[in-house]
């Protein structure tokens, strides 16, 4: 199965990066291209990953602006706010993309204050709708009783 465009483009790097130069972690911390936050995908009990679904439905230009600010969540984190990224509810939180008058959402959780997890995307007319966040926050008590069991891998 060849790797998929998002994981390679954006998180596999990074983490090469990291894998490679582990032995020194002064120089780690100086680099400004390492991400602070490590962006994860949820994948469901029968290894779907519902977000590169969505994502791969998406036009290509939607992709591209999805990545930029996926590299923004993994150099940011927490720190990440509005017009970016933006609070829901009940720990969940939405990366906002728009395009063409087109409003592109990712949802995400935070996983202990070590990872971002990202548990699906959607396109919104007004606001998230509350079935959206109650799946996200679904899948975040799945992905807490058992991170390993639903963290995508290529």
């Amino acid at each position: 199965m060849p790797a998929h465009p998002l994981r390679s483009d954006i998180i596999s790097n990074y983490y090469l990066f990291y894998v490679r130069n582990n032995a020194n972690m002064a120089n780690l911390r100086r680099c400004p291209f390492v991400p602070k936050t490590r962006v994860i995908i949820f994948q469901d009990e029968d290894g779907r990953a519902p977000f590169l679904e969505w994502f791969d439905q998406l036009p290509p230009k939607a992709q591209d602006k999805c990545r930029v600010r996926l590299e923004r969540l993994a150099q940011l984190g927490h720190e990440l706010r509005r017009p970016e990224a933006d609070y829901l509810r009940d720990q969940i939180y939405e990366l906002r993309i728009g395009l063409q008058g087109i409003n592109y959402r990712i949802l995400y959780f935070f996983h202990r204050n070590l990872a971002a997890v990202l548990s699906h995307g959607l396109v919104k007319e007004r606001a998230v709708p509350p079935a959206e966040i109650d799946l996200a926050i679904k899948r975040k008590r799945k992905f807490t009783a058992h991170p390993d069991r639903h963290t995508y891998q290529e």
